[in-house]
């Protein structure tokens, strides 16, 4: 018979926290409301001689992430500030950590590296009743995995 995942397994992503550091400060960027990191991949295609089908083969890595948080901090507004008048961007760290206590994976915590911002809310508003938030993206040229998820029982099957 298989196995299969206990409901309360899932992680619950409210309970994620991430902090972001620049220029060695740290600060809990508890207004983030979504976040998502990617790694992609470069892959190339070789040729290759006799064969009919190319080949595949990795060479290199992009890191990008995005986010949306609550418009109710400036930091991300005095880096951009920065740049324009100096031509010197600053780059910081992210970092994410997912734990749920009601889940038996335990902790996983990425610690993004070389971290950009690739565009800028400057000044916004709305009227009536509407929260306000931005949206924020960038890149990032490496990362750590510190702590990672267990396996769940049944997840290994040899």
């Amino acid at each position: 018979m298989s196995q299969t995942m206990d409901a309360k397994d899932a992680v619950y992503g409210s309970l994620a926290e991430c902090f972001i550091t620049i220029s060695g400060r740290r600060y809990n960027f508890m207004s983030l409301t979504e976040f998502e990191s990617k790694w992609d991949v470069t892959i190339k295609e070789v040729p290759i001689l006799g064969k009919v089908g190319a080949g595949h083969k990795p060479a290199g890595g992009k890191g990008t992430w995005s986010g949306k948080a609550h418009y109710n901090q400036s930091v991300f507004r005095e880096m951009a500030n920065h740049y324009q008048k100096t031509g010197e961007m600053v780059y910081f760290e992210i970092q994410v950590s997912n734990e749920d206590p009601t889940s038996s994976v335990g902790r996983q915590t990425v610690i993004h590296r070389n971290c950009l911002c690739d565009k800028f809310t400057l000044a916004k508003f709305q009227a009536g009743e509407e929260l306000l938030d931005e949206d924020l993206s960038g890149t990032f040229d490496e990362w750590d995995l510190p702590e990672k998820f267990k396996e769940l029982n049944g997840f290994a099957t040899n």
